[in-house]
């Protein structure tokens, strides 16, 4: 198998909670790392189970889990004691927390994976972390089973898809700083004595505007790049569609600190 082939199956054995015990941020991270020598016997949710199959793949030896292993959980929240900081709905990986600013949060039960990274963040403390339902009325192995193989897929789409909505995001911001360092490019100099002053302060600025240009490019290349490798054709068209417009931010930006 190709290297990417070896990643995919390894990463379609992990549960897809997105917890980070094992050390890495997702379970992809992950089968990446594993892939590259990382010992198996680092994740918790998958337990004894996964750790044989991952063994059996990759031909390390089996050992001790790291941390013990843990059974499906789910997440709820004590609403009647939630302040509404969101400061779960934040941290968690899979978008599974309904709630707003100063509201009342709710967790998508059906949707949570049990990570327990909302808990930490928590100033109140009214997060429980309680055996997750679907699990708990399973009646035989093959339901469980089948409960392990649905949390897994959604979970691993859920936290795609939040993680393209932060990319999203995170360049929305970028372009929006950057257009309002083009606006601030084009206003006159003010007169008289301050002009030295206020070229040699455009010109920092758009030096500054420049790099920024820049680094936004070599991202969004970057996410092309990794888009690629892992052979995620809807990354890769949210990459190429950011492509454009940042190309021509720079070419933008090179221009203004050219014409200092």
């Amino acid at each position: 198998m190709s290297q990417h082939d070896v990643i995919v199956a390894i990463d379609a054995l992990l549960p897809q909670t997105q917890c980070g015990k094992c050390g890495f941020d997702g379970c992809l991270p992950y089968a990446e790392a594993i892939a590259e020598g990382e010992p198996i016997n680092r994740c918790p949710p998958g337990g004894e189970r996964t750790l044989v199959r991952l063994a059996e793949l990759t031909g390390q030896p089996e050992r001790p889990l790291a941390e013990p292993a843990q059974l499906p959980l789910a997440a709820v929240i004590r609403e009647a004691e939630c302040i509404g900081c969101t400061k779960c709905i934040q941290a968690c990986p899979v978008d599974a927390i309904l709630g707003a600013a100063k509201r009342m949060h709710t967790v998508i039960t059906d949707e949570c994976t049990g990570c327990e990274l909302c808990v930490a963040p928590c100033p109140v403390d009214c997060i429980d972390l309680v055996p997750h339902p679907a699990w708990e009325s399973a009646e035989s192995e093959a339901e469980r089973d089948a409960y392990l193989a649905r949390r897994a897929e959604l979970g691993r789409r859920r936290h795609r898809a939040r993680q393209q909505r932060q990319a999203r995001e995170a360049r929305d911001r970028r372009l929006e700083r950057q257009k309002r360092l083009m606006q601030q490019r084009r206003r006159p100099d003010n007169a008289g004595g301050a002009a030295t002053q206020g070229s040699s302060f455009v010109k920092r600025q758009r030096k500054m505007a420049l790099k920024a240009a820049e680094q936004a490019l070599k991202r969004v290349q970057q996410q092309l790049e990794s888009a690629r490798r892992r052979r995620d054709a809807d990354a890769e068209a949210t990459a190429l569609a950011q492509l454009p417009e940042a190309e021509r931010l720079l070419a933008e930006a090179r221009s203004a600190l050219d014409n200092v």
